[in-house]
């Protein structure tokens, strides 16, 4: 299974980051380790929501999706 995925930071709840993987346990770690360039500034973090697909190409056109001004107001209803 692919999952795409939000993440809210504790500490500045303002952030968010939107990402897809294949191991959502394992790349929620390496979020909160400080191991992702893109989000170790704003960690600690916590998960909002994630999403299951069969195939990385959905999962990855779901992140894309999320991504776009659609998609923020699609996260903030629903999320």
């Amino acid at each position: 299974m692919y999952y795409t995925y939000i993440l809210q930071s504790i500490e500045y709840p303002e952030h968010f980051y939107v990402g897809y993987t294949d191991d959502l346990e394992r790349r929620f770690k390496q979020h909160n380790s400080g191991s992702s360039v893109h989000t170790n500034k704003f960690r600690p973090w916590k998960l909002r929501g994630y999403i299951a697909f069969d195939t990385e190409d959905k999962a990855k056109d779901f992140e894309q999706f999320l991504k776009t001004g659609n998609g923020r107001t699609f996260q903030k209803k629903h999320f």
